[in-house]
This record gives structure tokens, sequence and C-alpha cells, in this order.
């Protein structure tokens, strides 16, 4: 007889939609907390380490705000899921952009060009305190992306909400794709393979 899977309730640290979408396909049921923490306040000039240490501000930020107590007693492990992911272009950390300027920037360097992006995932077990993280790149190529595609995208407004102004599964942007290395989940900031993985290293004693 196989083993019964542990029960566990899941917290997704992160008001992404696409995180939220994933970890959804992925068939788990969660509550979502987001942390407010300053962001730009936390540097690193290396994006793996900016990253996960993004991600471990994330969980340190929501974990004040909980009675941890009562996690620690409950029946079943609560596990908090917090993740962080940067746009690589040309050696330079792209975040979210801040203006039209800088939106148009981003896009127009991508076009006929590569990207990279770098995420990390932290699955932080409430009841044990133990933490697991990792993290996953992928890169992305483009074909020549036309002037007018790119003001339409920052006319939408929804490349203000992710890294790097980067949207992999818009319909606006897809056409223009060349090539994915990695997985457009990881692209879109919540690697299904690793999640799992952590999900299933964090309820390890």
């Amino acid at each position: 007889m196989a083993e019964p899977k542990p029960t566990f309730k899941i917290i997704l640290g992160s008001q992404s939609v696409a995180r939220r979408n994933i970890l959804a396909e992925m068939g788990y049921e969660f509550e979502v907390m987001t942390a407010d923490i300053d962001e730009k306040g936390i540097r690193r000039e290396n994006p793996e380490e900016l990253v996960m240490v993004l991600a471990e501000a994330k969980a340190a930020a929501i974990i004040l705000r909980l009675k941890i107590e009562d996690y620690k007693v409950d029946a079943e492990p609560t596990l908090l899921i917090t993740s962080d992911i940067v746009v690589v272009h040309e050696g330079v950390i792209r975040e979210k952009p801040t203006s039209k300027e800088e939106a148009r920037q981003f896009l127009k360097g991508y076009s006929g060009d590569h990207v990279s992006t770098v995420g990390s995932v932290l699955v932080t077990n409430l009841q044990t305190g133990k933490q697991s993280g990792g993290l996953d790149k992928a890169e992305v190529y483009f074909h020549d992306i036309p002037d007018e595609i790119i003001e339409n995208l920052i006319d939408e407004g929804v490349v203000f909400n992710v890294a790097g102004g980067l949207l992999l599964e818009h319909p606006l942007t897809l056409p223009f794709v060349e090539a994915l290395v990695g997985t457009s989940d990881s692209v879109m900031g919540l690697p299904k393979a690793l999640t799992e993985k952590l999900i299933c290293e964090a309820l390890t004693s």
C-alpha cells in the first residue's frame, strides 16, 4: 500500500495573477497574502543573490504579521511560498518598469535579441520553521518586435506589473517569441518543478 500523501495548507505570498494561476494549475488550494516591503530598498549586484534575498524578505515580512504560534501547534503544517524574478538583458538587471519611457526602452532592447530570467522560490514550513529555497533560469529569444506592438503593450499598462516588462504569454508578445530555453512557468515567476521539489523538502523534517 502506498503511503498517504501528507496534508498541508498553502499561503502564497504574492499578488501576482500569473503565480496564482500557476499554483492553481498545479492542483493546489491556497490563500494569498502580500508582503509589504520596499523591494527597491534591497539591492544586490548579482541577480541570483537579489531574487533570493527578496524572497526571504517577503517571507519574513509576512511571518511578522502572522500569529506564528498558532501555526506551530496546528494539526497540519502550513507552507508559505514566496518568490521573486528579474530579467537580465545585456548584463543589466531589469525589474518592473517605472515609466512609459523605461518600459519602451526595455521592450525595444528585447526586439531581435534575447533575455534571461532569474527566479527564486522559497518555501517556509510555518509549523517547523524549515525553509527550502532554489533558483530557476530561462532564456527567451525574440524576433523583431514592431513599434506599434510595443506602444500597444505600454498603453495597456500590464507591462508595469512584471519584471522587465516581459510578458511571455501575452497575445501581443507571443507571436514574436522565436525560442524559449526553459519553461514558460519559470519566465512567469513560479517554476512548477522547482516549487514541487521545495514543497516536498519543506515537509520533511
